[in-house]
Order: C-alpha cells, then sequence, then structure tokens
C-alpha cells in the first residue's frame, strides 16, 4: 500500500509529535466494531508501543495468524502453531511472526514508537507490540486505490490500473532505503544487528 512510502517520507516524527498515537491504515478495513478510544485506553494500559486491532477472521481476509482475534481476551502478544519440523510457533519462539510482530495493514505506534520506527531503532518487540483483541476490524481485502474492482470492471474498460504504479514506486523506494540503511549501518561503529542472516527463526 501507498502508506508506507507516504509515511516514511511525510510523517517526521517532529511533524506528528503533538499526536500521542499515530493510526496508519489500509483503505480496506471495516471499522463498525471499533472504537478509538476505548482502543487507546487499552493500548495505554497494556504498555503497547506498536499495536493493530485484531482482525474478525470470520469475516476478514487473514494473512498472519498472530493478527486473528481471540474472543475473550482483551491483547495477545504471540500466536500458537504447531509445526512437525520445528519451525512453528511456541511458548519458546522469540521472533516474528510467533511474537512481537503485526501486520502493516493497520498499525498503530505511540509518538515514541513512531520516532523509532522511523529511525528503524531496534528494541524488545516481544513486551511492546500486540494485538488487541477487544476492538477489532474486518479486512475486506479489496484494495480501491487504482479505480473499480475488477470485478465492475467492464471488459471494454481501457482505464490505467496505477496499483502498478505504486507497487514500482514501492519498490523502488524500498531499494533506495536499503541502499541508505547499508550504508548507515556500515558507518555506525555501535550498531549491532539483532537478526544476522545465520540466526535461526522459528
Amino acid at each position: 500500500m501507498v502508506h508506507r512510502w507516504f509515511a516514511k517520507r511525510f510523517l517526521h516524527p517532529d511533524i506528528v509529535a503533538e499526536y500521542s498515537y499515530i493510526f496508519l491504515w489500509d483503505e480496506d478495513l471495516g471499522v463498525d466494531n471499533f472504537n478509538p478510544q476505548r482502543y487507546v485506553s487499552i493500548i495505554r494500559k497494556e504498555g503497547l508501543e506498536i499495536s493493530q486491532p485484531a482482525l474478525d477472521s470470520t469475516k476478514s481476509e487473514v494473512h498472519h495468524l498472530i493478527t486473528a482475534r481471540v474472543k475473550g481476551s482483551i491483547v495477545h502478544r504471540r500466536t500458537y502453531k504447531p509445526n512437525a519440523n520445528g519451525t512453528g510457533c511456541d511458548e519458546n519462539s522469540t521472533v516474528p511472526p510467533c511474537t512481537g510482530w503485526i501486520e502493516v495493514m493497520a498499525p498503530v505506534f505511540s509518538r515514541a514508537a513512531w520516532r523509532c520506527v522511523w529511525y528503524m531503532i531496534q528494541g524488545d518487540r516481544t513486551k511492546k507490540i500486540g494485538v488487541v483483541d477487544a476492538e477489532y476490524l474486518i479486512h475486506y481485502g479489496c484494495p480501491t486505490l487504482g479505480g473499480p474492482d475488477k470485478n465492475e470492471r467492464s471488459p471494454q474498460s481501457s482505464a490505467k490500473d496505477h496499483r502498478v504504479d505504486v507497487r514500482r514506486e514501492s519498490y523502488n523506494e524500498m531499494k533506495m532505503f536499503r541502499r541508505k540503511w547499508e550504508t548507515a549501518a556500515k558507518n555506525d561503529e555501535c550498531w549491532i544487528d539483532p537478526y544476522p542472516v545465520n540466526s535461526s527463526r522459528h
């Protein structure tokens, strides 16, 4: 979605410093079951710096199990998914997407977390990141950017699908960001990669 590179480019932490929380949501979310005041109250009480509302799995397009709503729960910070080859999620898992992880379709950042995310500062994700079950959304999975839905478009229509342009721009922005990140990490004597390539992930 367009908001990732837009947010990185235009929502500098100093510009949004007057806000306690920054909501960066996709356009295809159903919010009938969501109350923003209750949500902010919950994340404050739970001490969540980065969060997202859970997804109603009966009505949503759910890509990652950790984002699905756990009924009867207020917040969850991990998911459990057994796997025979040892790559599943269990109580010993310490890395995403088992814990310390949300999906970028509906992230909510505290002011301090947004400053960290902006500069890509790593921290202990297992405690300060969680999914709020008590306030949840529906993810329709039908992006509206680029014109009418493919089911609504007539075969004769020659309307340009701008989603391709947005994906291309996002890809180019990401390549540029990676180059800058690699240069900055190489020049920073204090930088220690918390997730080196040869580390085991599960």
